[in-house]
């Protein structure tokens, strides 16, 4: 590009003052830099996302993860230890905490008392895989999962480890799971976004914020569309009163020639994402009421998911609406399910979260392979962390356990899945990982490699580097594979 010299006497005959000049010269080298990155931001702008194709032919098409958060209590669910029972009150011995980091919430305790799970445990399917009799509905399909034990994170605090595991980061500001995968591979159907979150109303625990299914730096165009069990599931969706569809098209229209306008004096990839999902609003004011009425589901379908797939929010109405998303073509469908934090009252507080869960998470496993679909999608079951092998404070009848990132199980099934199995172990005591050790950046990379992408080939290059959600780490975990 040729820059003009402008001398004090041209300068006075010049149209534009200073800071235009200014502001004209920083635009032109600006789309100097903007014309290097075109290429992939242009072809993510097509249903095909940047890739244009997989790397290599996908297991699964799309994901639907099922957040626990708070972190559920890994021994009382799926890790059964026995010696925890033998050993209870007696004192977690140094050799197996070694240096390890406690919370500050039980790391000044002058006692570190064992306790084992006031819950039965027996073996289920054809691996043997133990299951607490909190979780009969999953134990049910124990030959349909692979029950990994042995994931583990730096993370220690809720609010790192849940961003940790949607992002790949502990710090916010990275894009979500979902995020990545929109702008990688795009979206499938025209009218309903790439990305999809559903939490469970009326929920406690921790706080979920924006940035766990945020864009971050990828265009906002990326970042999920929450659906509210409400009236109008996506906020502002509906036309006000006394605008018509014609009427809102038309303006729509001109809004477009102005933005487009724009866009050809200031090439901003945000201007072409604002256009996107103004014209994605228009479209969903139509596919968002269709795929969220459940009222054409079966009777016999609705009751496999439990009673309170009736009411609005509920954790066994979004695990149905998921299924429904996926079947509309929604490849990254994120469902949230707060206030397994079970600091205290555990024995009382895990049956009732159990309640909730256990059988929707089930039947949309069967939903899923009834209908065909479970070969080509995948089900993440799990949280941020688990929880510790000793007692939080005194024990009691109704104590509670710590924080505990070493070592924590979480359930997978489908979309290229080995079912019927289980994967890694942890010592006797369920404090360590002693063999198979699944890191959050290894579970990230697998996760990719289902849908056909290479983690390490899938970056966005921002403030002079090239990010990727597995960081610089993230190695495949073939032994869950089928």
């Amino acid at each position: 590009m040729n820059i003009p010299l402008i001398s004090s006497q041209s300068a006075s005959r010049n149209p534009f003052n200073r800071r235009e000049f200014l502001g004209r010269f920083g635009m032109g080298l600006g789309a100097i830099a903007l014309a290097d990155m075109l290429p992939g931001d242009a072809s993510a702008a097509s249903d095909h996302g940047v890739l244009g194709a997989p790397h290599f032919a996908p297991k699964a098409k799309r994901i639907i993860y099922l957040f626990m958060s708070g972190g559920p209590s890994q021994l009382d669910l799926f890790d059964y230890k026995p010696l925890l029972k033998e050993r209870n009150g007696e004192q977690l011995p140094d050799s197996i905490r070694g240096s390890q980091r406690l919370t500050g919430m039980s790391g000044n305790q002058a006692s570190i008392p064992l306790v084992g799970s006031p819950f039965k445990f027996s073996q289920h399917g054809k691996s043997g895989a133990w299951f607490s009799d909190q979780l009969p509905h999953t134990a049910a399909i124990a030959d349909d999962i692979c029950v990994v034990r042995s994931m583990f994170s730096e993370a220690i605090n809720h609010g790192p480890g849940v961003t940790f595991l949607q992002t790949g980061s502990q710090i916010p500001g990275r894009p979500s799971i979902g995020s990545w995968l929109s702008y990688g591979l795009g979206q499938e159907n025209a009218n309903l976004p790439a990305f999809v979150v559903l939490i469970t109303k009326n929920k406690g625990g921790q706080p979920l914020g924006a940035h766990l299914w945020g864009s971050g730096f990828l265009p906002a165009r990326h970042q999920a569309v929450l659906l509210r069990a409400a009236k109008d599931p996506v906020l502002y969706l509906g036309n006000p009163a006394g605008v018509s569809d014609t009427s809102r098209r038309l303006m729509l229209d001109r809004l477009r020639e102005l933005h487009e306008h724009q866009l050809q004096e200031t090439p901003d990839v945000e201007i072409q994402s604002r256009i996107d999902q103004y014209e994605m609003a228009f479209r969903m004011q139509t596919s968002v009421p269709e795929v969220a009425d459940l009222s054409g589901e079966s009777a016999e379908v609705l009751d496999s998911y439990g009673a309170d797939v009736r009411t609005p929010g509920t954790f066994a109405a979004n695990c149905l609406q998921a299924r429904r998303l996926a079947e509309k073509g929604v490849r990254f469908i994120q469902l949230y399910h707060q206030d397994w934090d079970h600091h205290g009252g555990l024995p009382s507080a895990l049956p009732a979260i159990c309640k909730e869960t256990d059988q929707p998470a089930a039947a949309l496993i069967k939903d899923l392979k009834q209908r065909g679909m479970l070969e080509d999608t995948l089900v993440v079951w799990g949280g941020e962390f688990g929880r510790t092998n000793y007692c939080q404070g005194k024990i009691s009848t109704n104590f509670g356990r710590d924080h505990h990132p070493r070592c924590f199980s979480i359930w997978m099934a489908g979309g290229g899945i080995k079912p019927g199995s289980v994967f890694g172990e942890t010592d006797e005591f369920g404090y360590n990982v002693v063999s198979d050790g699944v890191h959050v950046h290894d579970f990230h990379a697998t996760l990719l490699h289902l849908l056909g992408i290479d983690h390490e080939r899938l970056t966005y290059k921002f403030q002079g580097r090239r990010y990727r959600l597995t960081d610089v780490e993230g190695k495949l975990v073939k032994g869950i594979l089928a």
